[in-house]
């Protein structure tokens, strides 16, 4: 179920069997940037309806959707010209955008009937970035909830992937893990979806200065 990787040159193998799994509409987990997710194709609706029930109280929320370059988050977000160049500026980081999700993906990823708004995602991480590229669709992730390991959401414990291991057995159909790796803290969210210009949402670890 552990499947070990190296971060910066990770096996095409186990990547393509992580693939696999996606498209039969599994769900995997890894770490990011910011935390460790879990992961589902964003055409698999029974894979992104699993993460719904996951999430249970934190339904409201949006899931992030991990795109690895432009030409794949302009498949399922409406980004405007200006939103555009600034994403050339400042991407791949450690940001959230929230956009306007295209009718391809709102059907899947709504938070609410009226909630057209996703979280695109460029994570900085080789190991993320390849995933994504081999898969060669959007990946829709949400934060591993810390109570299926029977931690409050607010603990700072470090979690290792031979913990996760038994939580998840029932959950996910592979565990992906760099080995060494340090989460950087909560993303910058910035709302790209407005013709007024960009709003910071929540200031986080990724530099807002571009915007």
């Amino acid at each position: 179920m552990i499947e070990y990787v190296l971060e910066h040159n990770p096996d095409d193998r186990i990547l393509r069997k992580a693939s696999e799994a996606l498209g039969q509409g599994k769900l995997i987990c890894f770490p990011t940037d910011t935390n460790w997710i879990l992961a589902a194709c964003s055409s698999q609706k029974s894979a992104i309806e699993k993460l719904y029930k996951i999430k249970k109280e934190d339904k409201q929320k949006h899931f992030s959707i991990l795109c690895s370059d432009l030409s794949m988050a302009a498949e399922v977000a409406i980004i405007n010209n200006s939103a555009f160049r600034l994403l050339k500026k400042s991407i791949p980081g450690h940001y959230t955008f929230i956009f306007e999700a295209t009718k391809k993906l709102a059907k899947f990823v709504q938070a609410s009937k009226v909630d057209k708004e996703v979280g695109i995602r460029f994570v900085p991480s080789h190991l993320v970035s390849k995933i994504i590229e081999i898969h060669g669709q959007p990946v829709v992730s949400t934060n591993l909830p810390k109570s299926l390991l029977g931690l409050s959401e607010d603990s700072t414990d470090m979690i290792y992937s031979y913990q996760l291991e038994d939580a998840l057995l029932d959950i996910v159909a592979m565990i992906i893990d760099p080995g060494e790796f340090e989460f950087v803290g909560k993303s910058s969210i910035i709302n790209l979806s407005k013709d007024t210009g960009p709003e910071i949402i929540r200031e986080g670890v990724g530099d807002i200065s571009y915007f």
